[in-house]
């Protein structure tokens, strides 16, 4: 009888040591679903360009790797995403240029009705201009600066039948964050904007006229992979100031684009109800070299933007980890 008693007393003890496991592995369990939080699924904004695009899938992709949630992903231009961010439809956008969103910040993130936070830098440093080919410079010096665009025979170099007698000025998407109509009425230069509708229009009409060294004067942006494929000259417009950008509302403008500190935004309740997304957005940044290796894998070597970004995050997780919660 002793020996059936104490095989049972054993039995007993490890019956309670495994409950006891299984209710440790159960709080842990539940730990890391308080840390996740109640919303499984994030949602982020894709602006149309591509350093929008490659920031998003570096995100989504560690996202669900490391933490665990589910991404979806919305179209969306850069100005009608706030409202979406605001009422939480969408949870994040993760490249946001502050030159052309003074009312939105005001109107979301700064007045006690908004629902937006700044979730803080995402590291690259935007400056959009005027650019054209450096052999239009080299062949008319005056062009480097705004006042050659002025004399309508310079002008001219760039007209289109599209255009008649006046140069063309290429331009994207009409949504993009863009002062060339008012710059160009108020300098009083000869000049027409006509828009391709898309980064790839602006880089495809660019390749045509490079390849013959014909005349092509476009909106552009850094950091951007092409001026490691082409040679290219910004043209000087008025310098920025704070002044000229408060005749906005005017249509005053008659200056030069700001240099622009990306930011990310999300949704204000994103914190609560998911704590570990929330703290990743706000950490994520990395340099400008980064996303430009990014957007030469896209841009230059015909890489899809989930394989470049995959390819960034397997070279660089010294960079990314510090991004995840502890």
């Amino acid at each position: 009888m002793r020996t059936e008693k104490t095989k049972s007393t054993r039995s007993w003890r490890i019956i309670a040591v495994l409950l006891a496991v299984l209710a440790l592995v159960a709080v842990s369990c539940g730990n890391d679903d308080d840390s996740r939080g109640s919303q499984s699924t994030i949602t982020l904004a894709v602006n149309p360009w591509n350093g929008s695009a490659a920031n998003v899938a570096v995100a989504a992709q560690l996202l669900e790797s490391e933490l665990g949630y589910t991404v979806e992903f919305v179209d969306i231009d850069e100005n009608a995403q706030w409202a979406a961010i605001n009422t939480g439809d969408i949870d994040a956008s993760l490249e946001v240029w502050p030159s052309g969103h003074a009312d939105n910040v005001a109107d979301y993130i700064d007045s006690p009705d908004g629902n937006v936070d700044n979730a803080g830098l995402i590291g690259p440093v935007g400056e959009i201009g005027w650019f054209m080919p450096t052999y239009m410079v080299e062949r008319e010096p005056a062009l480097a600066t705004w006042e050659g665009f002025a004399d309508p025979a310079l002008a001219g170099l760039f007209a289109t039948a599209e255009t008649g007698d006046k140069g063309q000025f290429l331009s994207g998407d009409p949504s993009w964050t863009i002062y060339d109509e008012q710059i160009i009425a108020n300098l009083g230069l000869p000049l027409e904007i006509v828009y391709v509708g898309s980064e790839a229009g602006i880089l495809a009409s660019l390749d045509a006229a490079y390849s013959r060294e014909d005349p092509v004067l476009f909106y552009f942006w850094t950091p951007h992979s092409a001026f490691g494929t082409y040679d290219l000259t910004r043209v000087a417009l008025p310098a920025y100031s704070d002044e000229c950008y408060a005749r906005d509302a005017d249509g005053g403008i008659d200056c030069d684009y700001p240099e622009d500190a990306l930011f990310k935004i999300v949704n204000a309740d994103l914190a609560e109800n998911a704590p570990d997304a929330d703290h990743f957005l706000r950490a994520m940044s990395y340099s400008t070299a980064d996303q430009i290796s990014m957007l030469a894998a896209i841009e230059n070597d015909g890489m899809s933007v989930d394989d470049a970004a995959a390819q960034w995050i397997e070279a660089n997780e010294s960079v990314w980890s510090a991004w995840l919660p502890s």
